[in-house]
């Protein structure tokens, strides 16, 4: 389980279920277990807190943005 904060503001995003090892690159929408600071606006994910770009809507998932965000967890 992994938890997402902005690296802009530094906010929690959100926790998602990853599975397999690397880094992450898609976010896929039945994996995301707490939606804490985040919002949709239009094809794009974006925080709620400072409004910087986090991904973009893929339809199954979300391609992220590498720099926008940070993780931590197992």
């Amino acid at each position: 389980m992994l938890t997402l904060k902005c690296s802009k503001c530094k906010g929690k995003l959100f926790r998602y279920l990853k599975i397999g090892k690397g880094e992450v690159l898609k976010c896929y929408k039945d994996r995301i277990t707490d939606k804490l600071n985040i919002e949709e606006r239009g094809e794009y994910l974006v925080c709620s807190g400072c409004g910087n770009k986090i991904g973009v809507d893929k339809g199954d998932y979300y391609s992220m943005v590498s720099k926008s965000f940070k993780y931590r967890g197992v």
